[in-house]
């Protein structure tokens, strides 16, 4: 997995959350909080998340075959779209069930000073993990905004773990406050209220997350910005007149596939053509070096060819 895929924040956020779930479970031990039974159950989903992150990382470095030509570079992207399922399964529909029947069937705290002092160091833990991520971020988000990173990232894993991490310390805010206003109040209902709002916050996370994988598994053109380089790459080429039409998709996160029909004079010989496909697939090449696979089809321009690039 290169650094784009953020290895780095994913085993941060994998040993962390191994951490806290076994803290958090014995703290609902001698608790019986439902927010802290919530809160392990996420952190062991968490967990989980990661290794299934750091798997497709694994797999997808696969070298192509005869039944997959184009290498494995997806499966980063289907153990996403998964993460994005245990999520919000394991994760935020367990809460969820939890919260109602916590809500329905109060009881209080017991021994709150275990649930608060896990919490508060768990709180720190999530912290220095989803710190590990934003830094991991930065190097490879450039001048956009981080909705944007997560939105356009064509390497999944740092969306997943930044959006993981993020959920993280907001549910343990959430289990805190829950918590708190139960041992405060010596109402339970009140620590029921706390886990329904951790679901919540998962199940949206986890929405969120397959929203954008599923883009990414049907298939995502290349960046506008390599778009215009791979175009201008082509138009500088002399035998070029224009380009016809162009596509582009990922095949993997560092991984992009380029399909052009280029206009060429009718006069010009095979062997003029076949040389200004080469030095067109190399000026390509330098100017997006993930475009590793090329496919540059001449034609005779008609006058009646629209063109069009994407």
């Amino acid at each position: 997995m290169s650094a784009g895929g953020g290895t780095k924040a994913i085993i941060a956020a994998f040993l962390a959350n191994l951490g806290i779930a076994a803290s958090k479970f014995v703290a609902f031990f001698f608790t019986g909080s439902s927010s802290m039974l919530a809160e392990s159950i996420h952190s062991v989903a968490d967990s989980g998340n990661q290794a299934l992150l750091l798997l497709g990382g694994r797999r997808a470095r696969r070298a192509a075959s005869e039944e997959h030509p184009f290498g494995y570079g997806r499966e980063r992207y289907f153990y996403a779209f998964v993460v994005s399922v245990v999520l919000f399964s394991v994760g935020g529909l367990f809460a969820l069930y939890e919260g109602y029947h916590k809500i329905a069937h109060p009881h209080p705290v017991e021994d709150w000073y275990w649930a608060v002092g896990v919490l508060v160091v768990a709180i720190g833990m999530e912290a220095f993990s989803f710190r590990t991520a934003i830094k991991e971020s930065n190097h490879v988000r450039g001048g956009r905004s981080w909705v944007e990173f997560v939105r356009h990232a064509k390497a999944p894993e740092l969306p997943v773990v930044l959006l993981e991490d993020l959920a993280a310390l907001l549910g343990l805010v959430f289990a805190l406050v829950g918590v708190g206003a139960a041992v405060l109040t010596g109402d339970g209902v009140w620590d029921g209220v706390g886990t329904v709002f951790i679901g919540t916050l998962l199940v949206v996370v986890a929405i969120t997350l397959a929203i954008e994988t599923k883009s990414l598994l049907l298939g995502e053109a290349a960046s506008r910005e390599d778009r215009e380089k791979i175009r201008q790459a082509l138009e500088t080429e002399p035998l070029v007149e224009r380009i016809i039409h162009m596509r582009t998709m990922h095949l993997g996160p560092e991984e992009l596939l380029v399909a052009a029909k280029i206009a060429v004079r009718h006069e010009d010989t095979a062997a003029d053509v076949a040389r200004a496909i080469d030095a067109a697939e190399t000026r390509i090449r330098q100017a997006v070096p993930i475009a590793r696979v090329i496919y540059l089809e001449p034609d005779i321009l008609k006058t009646s060819q629209p063109s069009v690039a994407g």
